[in-house]
């Protein structure tokens, strides 16, 4: 196991639902006290990682933009993964989505948990 600090955040909701919004402040916390983050995104939460979708949400005027916060999220290097089958479900192509998402299934979430990551659902 290794000794870094890992945090996996699962996120299920998308624009319809605040809480989607929180995991990207929870996330950008995390990245801000060292922790090492993965995002997996599915159902409806495969939303927020589509090619400027992000840039017309902002769901907590308290927060920065929904923008800025993934944009931090991606700078940071945190690993962000698609379910595959969500995004096929609603018509995602690859290229759909932002250039460091990376389509991929619950196995490579499961690896990160293995290695010690905490998990958080939203």
């Amino acid at each position: 196991m290794s000794d870094s600090k890992k945090l996996v955040i699962v996120v299920t909701n998308g624009f319809d639902n605040e809480r989607s919004s929180v995991a990207w402040s929870v996330a950008n916390g995390a990245i801000g006290m060292g922790f090492e983050v993965t995002l997996f995104m599915v159902s409806s939460g495969v939303d927020w990682v589509r090619r400027r979708a992000a840039d017309a949400a902002h769901l907590n005027p308290f927060d920065p933009t929904i923008a800025e916060m993934v944009q931090n999220v991606i700078d940071s290097g945190a690993a962000i993964f698609v379910c595959p089958p969500c995004a096929r479900v609603r018509g995602y192509e690859p290229d759909c989505f932002i250039d460091s998402v990376e389509l991929a299934g619950s196995a490579a979430m499961l690896g990160v948990v293995s290695e010690g990551a905490s998990t958080l659902t939203f």
